[in-house]
């Protein structure tokens, strides 16, 4: 609700700060006096356009600030200012700014927001009757959901919303599988074709190194026969050769063990002699084992160079060395297997699909029929109230929609698109004067009537309503005091559950206020300025006495009579309310 409203060098006002409270708040005061002005403040703060005439003559600026709790509007308050990533606060402070240079500026708890933030937050916090872009019950789309929360059916919405979350979720997957089919199937037919190309040749991970050790021994055959066969005979003699290393070795040996008999200091040169001598016979054993196994084979050498050719092929496509291809080999198998089970996936998902808008189907069907018992209730008790506030002739009603959809979900003898909600498009349409069809209530005519339909509408919802404050401006137009007494009785009723704001003209309308307002208008300094004062209960007979246009005993008798008839009325009401459920307060 608006705790304080603060206005500076807006139009007459020159500085008024207004503490309102919980329940029915009256504002009354002399025409021309500026009631109307501090409804235009509200919806000068609640975004209406900024205009430069209604900064004060001779001020720099016109500023607008409003304190506010959420309420029950509190969660979508706090994702509308997460939206503008603002942090929500036990309040929630407004202000605008409009400066006779022609500009404005807007903040929310400080921090300065486009001129919309006001607007999309506002709408959330007050509805003013008077500039119709603020009343919520004019905006169609919050139709529906005044419809179920007054039916109590808020629970079967939330169930059918979470279903349809679910089908929209399974309806991405399969529409995504059916719009990639023609991709996936072109990708599953490259990744086969990778697969069996790396599985054909029949790779190892080290074959690689073994076929390049390999292919070098065999293109330099010759030349490794020719070396090696000198090496041997170097060492163990040929033809050519009279005699090897190892005959010569030989002789040094037979030298060394001489000569250690004769000297025994030269015995330590026996062992290191013979182990020379012993690994010299082994290398020349194994140049002999080499040579008997080498061979120049061209044959094997272009078999070599061919598989190298194609090791380095797929090395190409696919890694840089062996393992790295056959890993490829391995993702691509995992993803082709993914792929063939797409086929199957679709299957299942178009399965769930049916089955989840059957569902939705039944669900939104019972609730569409629930709904339409809501609105005849909805209908009478509006029709009621507006007999009860002079409009008898007035009639009340709730227009059902639903749109065809061949993909939609099956419902009666239809199929329906649908949404969250269901498969209703709800508005609340009246006809005020008889002979006049129902029209949407965003074009009926302004005025009086139409603030008082509103009244009647508010009275009935005021429990599924969200919006915390309701503000009223020339709702007592064109009725007389039985009326006016009525319309009171409705306002005070309604602020059992919202702060209700009503600027009026009647005493038998201010009588049932919770806390009463009078706005007066003085000249100061040759300026005229405009004060709100909270009037305290001693002086509210007089208030009403001046609001019935005389100042006579009779006139304060009948003042006197109308305060204390409406106390009577709101204690009984409380009674009744308190003893007996059905006569409850809105």
């Amino acid at each position: 609700m608006l705790l304080e409203l603060d206005v500076r060098d807006f139009a007459i006002i020159d500085h008024l700060r207004l503490r309102l409270a919980p329940g029915f708040n009256a504002i009354t005061g002399e025409t021309g006096a500026g009631k109307s002005i501090v409804v235009d403040a509200v919806g000068l703060l609640l975004g209406a356009r900024a205009d430069t005439a209604l900064v004060r003559a001779g001020a720099e600026r016109a500023v607008v600030e409003g304190i506010f709790d959420p309420g029950p509007a509190g969660e979508r308050v706090a994702a509308r200012l997460a939206e503008y990533s603002i942090d929500p606060d036990d309040t929630l402070i407004l202000a605008r700014e409009v400066y006779a240079a022609g500009r404005s500026t807007a903040r929310v708890n400080g921090r300065a927001v486009p001129v919309r933030a006001l607007v999309e937050i506002g709408e959330l916090l007050v509805d003013i009757h008077g500039q119709s872009d603020n009343l919520s019950l004019l905006r169609e789309g919050e139709h529906l959901g005044l419809l179920d929360r007054y039916a109590g059916l808020v629970a079967e919405r939330r169930a059918l919303a979470e279903r349809v979350a679910r089908v929209r979720a399974v309806e991405a997957e399969w529409s995504a599988l059916r719009r990639d089919e023609a991709a996936l199937k072109e990708r599953a037919e490259t990744l086969a074709f990778q697969i069996d190309e790396i599985q054909a040749a029949r790779l190892s991970p080290d074959e690689e190194v073994g076929l390049t050790v390999e292919r070098t021994r065999l293109a330099n055959a010759e030349r490794l026969a020719r070396r090696a066969e000198q090496a041997h005979a170097a060492l163990a003699g040929s033809d050519d050769v009279d005699a090897g290393g190892l005959d010569r070795v030989g002789l040094a040996l037979d030298a060394i063990d001489d000569l250690a008999r004769i000297d025994p200091t030269l015995d330590a040169l026996r062992d290191p002699a013979a182990a020379a001598a012993e690994a010299l016979r082994d290398v020349a054993g194994q140049l002999r084992d080499y040579l008997d196994r080498l061979e120049y084979s061209p044959l094997r050498l272009e078999a070599v160079d061919e598989r190298l050719q194609v090791i380095a092929a797929l090395k190409r496509k696919y890694g840089p060395d062996v393992t790295a291809v056959l890993a490829h080999a391995d993702r691509a198998a995992a993803e082709l297997e993914r792929i063939s089970g797409a086929e199957a996936r679709s299957g299942a998902l178009a399965g769930e699909r049916a089955r989840l808008l059957a569902e939705i189907g039944a669900a939104a069907a019972d609730l569409s029929e629930r709904r339409r018992a809501a609105a005849d209730r909805l209908r009478e008790a509006v029709e009621s109230e507006l007999e009860e506030l002079g409009m008898p002739q007035s009639r009340f009603e709730v227009a059902f929609d639903r749109q065809p959809d061949p993909d939609g979900c099956p419902a009666g003898d239809g199929r329906w698109a649908f949404d969250a909600t269901g498969i209703d498009r709800v508005a609340f349409q009246v006809s005020l004067n008889p002979g006049e069809p129902p029209r949407p209530l965003v074009r009926v005519a302004s005025g009086g009537e139409t603030a008082r339909l509103m009244l009647a509408l508010k009275g009935i919802l005021s429990a599924a309503d969200e919006v915390p404050t309701l503000i009223f401006d020339e709702i007592d137009a064109g009725i007389g005091g039985r009326v006016g007494a009525v319309v009171g009785r409705k306002l005070w009723a309604v602020g059992n559950r919202h702060q209700v704001v009503c600027v009026t003209h009647l005493p038998q309308v201010a009588a049932f206020g919770d806390r009463h307002f009078r706005v007066s208008k003085t000249v100061v300094d040759g300026r005229t300025v405009t004060a709100v004062d909270a009037i305290e209960e001693s002086d509210r007979v007089d208030e009403l006495m001046h609001m019935l246009g005389v100042s006579t005993p009779i006139a304060r008798e009948n003042a006197a009579q109308i305060l204390q008839e409406s106390e009577l009325w709101k204690v009984t009401a409380r009674r009744a309310s308190a003893t007996d459920p059905a006569l409850a307060l809105p």
